[in-house]
């Protein structure tokens, strides 16, 4: 694997670059090891001006918010691209499309659409990372899916170069997108029909509600770790197999909600990966059901 370039021309870039930063302070878990660099782009602009400037074997890894990601102890080689807090802006662009930069957290997205009127992203306020992880795995919550509502998507490649698409021109599926290679998504346009502000702000509250009174929010956690099993619930099957409050280390799963994995009391990346191996066991064990990590483990180990 090609080392870190350290002389990377950074003249004229307007972003933030941090070296060896713990990516334990970006992620929901609290978890992770150091970044090699970490990129934070001041806007769309910048972050093409950067990735013209990085050598094109140099490893690379997006990060938003940190959610549905566990990074192992020994971190992440290479750069970093972090657009949490950044890469934010997010407009209508037409009467019934709301357009979102990658950054966006999809709650802020339900809530701009209830705002101008405009119905069907409401179920986005249960998602809880950004607008890019959601177009990256089709995010869903509440029986909607990011790609429900996508009209197009835009995307930059290694070089630094935009482009656009129809969404129906990707390969999409339950948590799957086919994102072409070398290219990371930076906004999509979301089509939407026309509503009533109060009610659609109603809704919200009231799926807000249900996630409070259902998953351990209050807690470190990445959103739900295994996919559902066609026709089932992995949520069901961990509780079945007497799996709540089950600990390795620091990591517990969840009382509240089986299928949530939370950071009890400093946790390393291994004892969530050892105790989200021994579910995947019992569970198959226990139903003949082998459940699908619906996170994602990156990184070196420790």
């Amino acid at each position: 694997m090609m080392a870190l370039s350290r002389d990377l021309d950074m003249r004229g870039l307007r972003g933030r670059v941090r070296e060896n930063e713990p990516l334990s302070r970006h992620t929901a878990w609290s978890i992770g090891g150091p970044a090699d660099r970490m990129y934070q782009p001041a806007d769309l602009e910048d972050l093409c001006a950067f990735l013209r400037r990085l050598p094109e074997a140099e490893p690379l890894f997006w990060l938003g918010l940190g959610s549905n990601l566990l990074v192992r102890d020994g971190g992440i080689r290479g750069t970093v691209i972090h657009l949490g807090n950044t890469l934010s802006e997010q407009s209508l662009v037409g009467p019934q499309e709301v357009r979102a930069e990658a950054g966006v957290a999809c709650p802020k997205v339900a809530r701009f659409a209830a705002r101008s009127k405009l119905r069907g992203a409401e179920f986005m306020a249960g998602i809880p990372g950004t607008v890019g992880g959601a177009l990256a795995m089709n995010a869903g919550a509440f029986g909607g899916e990011t790609f429900d509502i996508v009209s197009v998507v835009e995307t930059v490649t290694r070089r630094g170069e935009l482009r656009s698409r129809p969404a129906n021109a990707l390969e999409t599926g339950y948590r799957h997108v086919a994102v072409p290679e070398g290219e990371w998504f930076v906004a999509a346009r979301f089509a939407l029909e026309v509503g009533l502000r109060e009610d659609s702000e109603t809704h919200i509250r009231e799926l807000l509600r249900t996630r409070s009174e259902t998953q351990p929010l209050r807690q470190r956690s990445c959103g739900s770790v295994f996919r559902n099993p066609p026709g089932d619930f992995a949520a069901r099957l961990i509780e079945a197999s007497g799996l709540k409050g089950a600990r390795r280390g620091g990591a517990q799963v969840s009382e509240k909600h089986a299928n949530f994995i939370i950071n009890v009391d400093a946790a390393r990346a291994a004892d969530v990966e050892a105790l989200i191996n021994h579910v995947m066991d019992r569970v198959e064990r226990d139903h003949g059901v082998g459940l699908v990590p619906e996170v994602r483990v990156v990184g070196d180990a420790a």
